[in-house]
């Protein structure tokens, strides 16, 4: 979808930033900003797009985004744990070094996206679907994934120790690689194709022996 098909597009009015802390902003434009060390931890922002943004090491913990648009962004080594994401869209876009520990995500599509190195530890996902992205080291241990699908993903270095899985659909990911937390896949959906290449390493976690004579 086009930044101009969103239902908001016409409310939508230019914003030169800088981000601030609990600050509300509603149907603001963030266009080609770099944000250095943002501050905006506890903002809010409902109807809001950001095309082209860089925020860097930015300070956002517990903040809420609503119906919001991202495209051709880039989140680098930015704190956004606790925030609480609703009804967006992410698209074209590299995150990389955050911190989204318990993180609450609802109905949010992720569209070839690149995720490197993000700790969604003790988040909870529902109805988030990946779709295209590249995901390598994302931490998705002891968090709760309801509805969450993977199509035309490739998953790298992925972990998903203690977290708790129901309905999430596996069986599109184009790569699955996990170096550990094998148990945390109950619940998942997986090909037979992908059960063959875990095989192994559900084995080694289970401590079985697989020894042909």
């Amino acid at each position: 979808m086009p930044l101009e098909d969103l239902p908001y597009a016409h409310l939508l009015q230019p914003h030169p930033g800088p981000l601030r802390r609990d600050e509300r902003y509603d149907t603001a434009h963030f266009d080609a900003l770099t944000l250095q060390g943002a501050q905006a931890g506890g903002a809010s922002f409902l109807e809001c797009a950001f095309t082209g943004v860089t925020v860097s090491e930015g300070k956002l913990r517990q903040a809420r985004f609503v119906e919001v648009w991202l495209e051709g962004c880039r989140l680098v080594a930015t704190d956004l744990a606790e925030s609480e994401w609703q009804d967006g869209t992410v698209a074209g876009s590299l995150l990389a070094g955050i911190a989204a520990y318990g993180a609450q995500l609802r109905r949010l599509t992720l569209r070839q996206c690149k995720l490197e190195a993000v700790n969604l530890r003790s988040a909870v996902l529902r109805e988030v679907v990946f779709e295209d992205c590249q995901l390598r080291d994302v931490d998705f241990g002891a968090a709760k994934l309801t509805g969450v699908s993977f199509p035309g993903s490739s998953l790298e270095q992925v972990r998903f120790g203690q977290a708790r899985l129901a309905k999430v659909d596996l069986r599109g990911a184009t790569r699955l690689e996990l170096p550990d937390g094998h148990e945390g896949l109950r619940g998942a959906v997986i090909s037979t194709h992908q059960l063959l290449e875990l095989a192994p390493q559900f084995a080694q976690a289970l401590g079985v022996t697989v020894k042909d004579s």
